[in-house]
This record gives structure tokens, C-alpha cells and sequence, in this order.
């Protein structure tokens, strides 16, 4: 947390604790003066003078606050509401009542904060991945120094128990990390030279050295606040819908009450005494900070228990979609699939045998880095001393050519063997295959595959048992590779071999086939998929961690690689609208029956201060359990 917001929160809690003790004086004061008035003929005068000081003492503040908001041009608020009804309950006499109804009201509202500091708790914790110092290593020596003033390329030491403090490589030790703070996964990772780490996580046991990638301000963890700090600007539709309710609702009920307080006396020869008071009533019923108040709340609960889980969702907007999705589309790889490939078949062929023909694909991939010829060299598990290789080629769109112990090894796709003349056969195995021919005698083939995640298919259950209607797989890879990993999941369109810009269009499609009220959301990895996560109504981020172009690109971002994790999000997302409806319709209810019977007179202000203390109180507690929710 920064200084100047330290100081202001400082300030904050220092007011509340003055306003405190001022509301509790004025209630003994108040209790002291009931007392006096029932033993003791008291006289008028000093009665008056006991009961104004107990309201100064309890409700000074909400009228200071009134008036302030009158000068900004705020003036229908709950503040402006309670100080007249209670300051024309003093003008008629009713002094203990008008006492009595601030402070039915500012207990209430004390209640109110304390549910709404609790429903932030998940924020807070964390905004507490923010690291509070470095161990910078310099010159063979550790400095402690603010996480700020350490650049890219500096070299920093943790400890066991420590918070890492900036986005870095490991160079040397090894340990567990505790990732949950970023991803909600309680199980520890291990972490060895090498490994990437994120700011906001926890060393478990070893002592690490990282090599930073990323400033202070740009690192995991200040990505991640800065993403929930903006996502409490970003209003869901429904919230909007309130806030231009309230706008309409509040004036119209100010002219009511000034229609009942002087239609009767003028027209029917009614007290004006009675009906002004049955006015003063309607006002306090008819205040609305029952739904100001809880529905932003239960939205920003809704956020917080997300962010508990590893989901991040940049405002209440998207939380809601959330709710209306009707059709996902996926990548593929890295979303779907883990996005590493395996060597899962060798298929020799004229008498070459298997360990042959993996250790001559290895020799050929020798000097690449592409993931299929890791895949390839991480099986053969040796390394390639005294092979004597040279004239390595590499052709692209074809494969690799290079010499070993004076044999030309060719390793590639069909067009490599075809353009060179070598007879070949292609197996029926479904994966990337890498066909290999040894001193212009075809060796074989090598089929590598991208392994479906564990929870993928659980995934695609889940979401259709949300009510999700069509599942669609858009992907750049092999039609046939895909079509049989959706075939393994159950999803039920795949459109293959597409190019970034043909998935825009395939999203396109696919958005003028929903309907219209519903969402479409695009789950992607964020980096190569920016344009259709750009697109879609909900664009849906996975694997984000450490990954900048997740957090910008995206609407939702899943910090682990869990696709089962969206039904958890779209679960969070209707519980928190049911949650907010049940708000809105008993808000409205109740507000609707008093309103009725203080117009009639049939309320006192006791029930209307229940109307509106009580109701806000209790949709505040409703809103809560959106915070709270497994």
C-alpha cells in the first residue's frame, strides 16, 4: 500500500473511532435523560437541553454530512433523509423519538461497516502479496532494500518463509514454493535452477537466488493488485440499473412526502402537526441505501471469492456475463491440452530398430530448440558426444538435414522425404509425426502428441451441466489431431488450421449464431489468442500466471491451467446474481408495504427506521455470503 493511501486509511479509522465514542456519550446521555424524565419532574427547558445534546453527540455527523452534500449538489442521500425526518420530529416535540431514530439509525450503520469491512477481507489479503523488502546480492554482500529500487538483471536472495519479492529466474537452490496467494492451489510447487518465480509467492525451505525479469511495477503481484483495484470501476449492468434507479426513485419520493404533508391540511382541514409527521415517516422509509448499498457489495464479494480461487475478474460487468454464457470456444494447446509435447510411438521400419531410429531423430534435432525437438531429445535422455555431427541444414517448412559419423540423417514431414525421393509409409497413429530417412533409406516414424489435461473432459461436463449449449474447439492445429482431441472431450463443433485472423472470423460466426441476449465467451492462453479474447463478449485467459499479455488481453483470468476452474467461476458468477436479486426484490418488497402504510399513517418512525436500517442491514448480510461462498 502506498504511503498517501496508508495515511488516508490512517485518518479513516481515526474518525470512525472519534465518531464512535461521540455516539456512544450521546446514548448514555440519552438513557441518562429517559431515566431523569420518568424519576423526576423535569422542566421543559432542561429536558430540551438533554435531548439536543444527546442527538448533537449522535447524529451531528450525519447532518454535517448532509449539508456538506448539499453544497457539492448531492441531496438526496440517506444523510439528507434522516436529518430532516429527525430534525422535524424535533421541531414538533417528538425529542426523545428523534433521538432515538439516530441512533436506531447510526447503530445500523456501524453494523453496516463492520459486514462491509469483513465482505473486503479476501481484498485485502490480497493486497498483501505486495512484498515489503529485497534481499539485494551486490559485491558478494546482502542489502535489505525496497523491492522498488531493484532493477531488471539484479540479483536477489530469498529465505525460507520469505515472500518473493520481484519476478525472476532461478540460478541457484532449489525449494517448495507456496503459489496459493496467485493461483488458490494449496499444494506447494517445487522449484529448481532454472524455473521461473513470481512475485507474491512464498519460499518455502531452501535458499533461492534469482536473476529479475521484471521491475517492481511490473511484476506478478503488482499486475494482480492493480487488476482488482480497477475492477471495482467497471459496474455491472445491474448495479448501473440501481444507481439510475436511485437517481429517479429519490426525488420522486421527496415530492410525495411534500404532497402528504400538505395535500390533507390544505384540502381535507386535517393538522398540519399529524401530517407532517407521517411525512417525516415516509422519508425514512423511503430511503434507498438498502440497494446502494448491498448490491455493489455482493459484487464485490462475488470478485473476492474468485480471487480466493485463482480467478481474477476485472469487474462486475464480467462477473455477470459470466452468468449469461451460452457458447465457450477454446484454444487448444496450453488451454485445453498441456501444451508440451511426448514422444508417444516409435515405428522403425527396414530393419532399423526403435533406439535407432530415436537416437538418429535425436542427432538431427540436435541444435534445435523447437518444442518437438525437445520432446524428442528429452526421450532419448543422452547426450551427443562423439558423434561427429556437421552440416546441420535446417529447411524450413521441411525439417532438418545433417551429417553423423558420415551418414545423412533426413528428419521432417512428408514433403522432406518426398522432395528428396525416399519411399515411405504413413502410420494411422493420430499426432505430429517426424518421418526419418538414414543414408537415403527411410528409418521410420515418430509420433509426438500434446497431452489432453487431467481435468479437460471433467471441464466440458461441467459447463454443459451449467446449461452451456454448444462447445466449440477454434485452433491452428492439425484438423486431424483436433478433431480427435474433441471428439475424446465431447465438445461439439472443431474448426482446425486456423490462422489468428480466420478465429476472429470464425468468433464472428459464432456470435451471430447465439442468441441474443446470451454471451459467448473465448478461453485462450492469452498471448497468441489477443485478437478473439479481444472479441468475445467474456475473453477468458488461462495459465495467466507470470503472463502479461494474459492480464492485459483478457476479461478473466484463471491463474492456474485448470480448465475445470471456469465452471468454478461461472458457478461464483450466479450465485452472486441470485444473491443480488433476492436483494433487489426484498429491498423493494418491504419498502413497497411500509411506504404504503406510512402514507396512511399506519407506520411510526420505530418501523420506518426497521424499514430502513433493518432492511439495508440484513441485504448487506445477504451480500456477504457472495464473499463467503465454497
Amino acid at each position: 500500500m502506498h504511503e498517501h493511501e496508508a495515511n488516508e486509511d490512517e485518518k479513516r479509522e481515526g474518525n470512525e473511532k472519534l465518531q464512535n465514542i461521540f455516539v456512544i456519550a450521546g446514548a448514555a446521555i440519552f438513557g441518562a435523560g429517559i431515566l431523569a424524565e420518568i424519576s423526576f419532574d423535569l422542566e421543559p427547558r432542561i429536558k430540551l437541553a438533554v435531548f439536543l445534546l444527546a442527538y448533537f453527540m449522535i447524529g451531528s455527523d450525519v447532518v454535517l454530512q448532509a449539508a456538506k452534500n448539499i453544497l457539492r449538489g448531492r441531496i438526496f442521500d440517506e444523510n439528507f433523509l434522516m436529518s430532516v425526518a429527525t430534525l422535524g420530529a424535533l421541531a414538533i416535540g417528538e425529542y426523545r423519538e428523534a433521538v432515538a431514530v439516530m441512533l436506531f439509525y447510526r447503530v445500523g450503520e456501524r453494523l453496516q461497516d463492520s459486514a462491509v469491512r469483513r465482505s473486503k477481507k479476501s481484498i485485502i489479503e490480497l493486497m498483501d502479496l505486495r512484498p515489503d523488502f529485497a534481499n539485494l546480492k551486490t559485491n558478494g554482500e546482502i542489502v535489505k532494500v525496497a523491492p522498488e529500487t531493484v532493477k531488471i538483471g539484479d540479483t536477489i536472495v530469498v529465505k525460507p518463509g520469505e515472500k518473493i519479492p520481484l519476478d525472476g529466474i532461478v540460478t541457484e537452490g532449489e525449494s517448495m514454493i507456496d503459489t496459493k496467494a496467485l493461483t488458490g492451489e494449496s499444494v506447494f510447487r517445487k522449484t529448481v535452477v532454472l524455473d521461473a518465480v513470481f512475485s507474491g509467492c512464498i519460499n518455502q525451505n531452501g535458499i533461492l537466488t534469482i536473476e529479475t525479469t521484471k521491475t517492481s511495477g511490473e511484476s506478478t503481484a503488482a499486475k494482480i493488485i492493480e487488476l482488482v483495484e480497477k475492477s471495482r470501476g467497471k459496474k455491472a449492468p445491474t448495479e448501473n440499473f440501481i444507481t439510475a434507479f436511485s437517481k429517479y426513485y429519490t426525488p420522486a419520493v421527496i415530492g410525495l412526502a411534500v404532497l402528504l404533508a400538505s395535500i390533507p391540511p390544505l384540502f381535507l382541514g386535517e393538522l398540519w402537526g399529524e401530517w407532517f409527521g407521517k411525512a417525516l415517516v415516509f422519508l425514512v422509509i423511503s430511503c434507498p441505501c438498502a440497494l446502494v448499498i448491498s448490491i455493489p457489495l455482493g459484487f464485490f464479494g462475488g470478485i473476492g471469492n474468485a480471487s480466493k480461487k485463482g480467478i481474477l475478474v476485472k469487474g462486475g460487468n464480467y462477473l455477470e456475463a459470466l452468468d449469461k454464457l451460452e457458447t465457450i470456444a477454446f484454444d487448444k494447446t496450453g488451454t485445453l491440452t498441456y501444451g508440451t509435447f511426448k514422444v508417444t510411438k516409435l515405428i522403425s521400419a527396414n530393419g532399423f530398430s526403435e533406439s535407432e531410429l530415436l537416437e538418429n531423430a535425436a542427432i538431427a534435432e540436435s541444435f534445435s530448440n523447437h518444442p518437438i525437438a525437445k520432446s524428442i531429445k528429452i526421450a532419448y535422455g543422452k547426450d551427443f558426444k562423439n558423434k561427429n555431427i556437421f552440416g546441420y541444414t535446417e529447411m524450413p517448412g521441411y525439417g532438418i538435414s545433417v551429417v553423423s559419423n558420415g551418414k545423412k540423417i533426413l528428419a521432417g514431414n512428408q514433403n522432406l522425404m518426398q522432395s528428396e525421393n525416399i519411399a515411405f509409409s504413413e502410420p494411422d497413429e493420430i499426432g505430429t509425426k517426424i518421418y526419418l530417412a538414414i543414408a537415403g533409406i527411410f528409418a521410420g516414424c515418430i509420433v509426438i502428441s500434446d497431452e489432453i489435461k487431467k481435468d479437460s473432459k471433467k471441464a466440458i461436463e461441467q459447463l454443459k451441466a451449467f446449461g452451456i449449449k454448444k462447445t466449440v474447439m477454434l485452433t491452428g492445429d492439425n484438423p486431424q489431431i483436433s478433431e480427435s482431441v474433441a471428439k475424446d472431450l465431447n465438445m461439439d463443433e472443431v474448426h482446425a488450421g486456423l490462422l489468428p485472423d480466420q478465429k476472429v472470423e470464425k468468433l464472428e460466426m459464432l456470435i451471430g449464431q447465439k442468441t441474443k441476449k446470451r454471451k459467448l465467451a473465448f478461453v485462450g492462453d492469452g498471448i497468441n489468442d489477443a485478437p478473439v479474447l479481444a472479441r468475445a463478449d467474456v475473453g477468458i485467459a488461462m495459465g495467466g500466471l507470470g503472463s502479461d499479455a494474459a492480464i492485459e488481453a483478457a476479461d478473466v483470468v484463471i491463474m492456474t491451467d485448470e480448465p475445470s476452474k471456469l465452471a468454478e467461476a461461472i458457478s461464483t458468477a450466479k450465485l452472486t446474481k441470485r444473491i443480488v436479486w433476492q436483494n433487489i426484490v426484498f429491498a423493494l418488497g418491504v419498502k413497497a408495504i411500509f411506504l404504503i402504510f406510512g402514507a396512511f399513517g399506519m407506520a411510526n418512525m420505530w418501523e420506518a427506521v426497521f424499514a430502513d436500517v433493518g432492511v439495508s442491514l440484513l441485504a448487506v448480510l445477504n451480500s456477504i455470503r457472495a464473499a463467503y461462498a465454497k
